[in-house]
């Protein structure tokens, strides 16, 4: 599958997938009283999204990275304060393990395309491959390191 916009990237789709389950998770019981838990763990799961979506939008390799690591790092962000909930009682301990490996999973998911992207011969505006040489200028390469100048050849 060709990928045009950020919506079509699996990691930004999982990301809104696990945003939506923080959401419902901290709309009841004891975690929707605890305002600061919640707000700031709604915020984490917001920032994997949003950042996965601006990094793509940017257009450049190099700024995608950079937002992709945010991202990463949000999703420790959000095990994190998981980990709280489930030591606070906000939710059962099954619910927050499944979200935590979930995260983690979705971590896993951003590094590799972090490493592919690193790899990748493709730069700038929405990963368009690198402009091609001419076949002159190839064969003027391959004559020059052969310490020989085609116009003389």
């Amino acid at each position: 599958m060709t990928v045009k916009y950020f919506e079509d990237l699996e990691i930004w789709q999982r990301a809104r997938d696990l945003t939506n389950k923080i959401y419902r998770l901290t709309s009841n019981g004891k975690f929707a009283k605890d305002y600061g838990l919640r707000d700031q763990i709604r915020r984490a799961a917001v920032s994997v999204m949003s950042n996965i979506a601006e990094g793509y939008e940017r257009g450049g390799n190099q700024e995608l990275i950079q937002f992709l690591s945010i991202a990463k790092g949000s999703c420790g962000e959000v095990r994190c304060q998981l980990h709280i909930a489930g030591d606070q009682g906000y939710a059962e301990t099954k619910e927050t393990a499944h979200l935590i490996d979930s995260f983690k999973k979705l971590s896993v998911m951003i590094h590799n395309f972090m490493d592919y992207i690193k790899k990748s011969p493709y730069k700038g505006a929405k990963y368009k491959q690198p402009k091609q040489k001419s076949m002159k200028e190839k064969l003027d390469e391959i004559l020059k390191d052969h310490g020989m100048d085609n116009n003389k050849v």
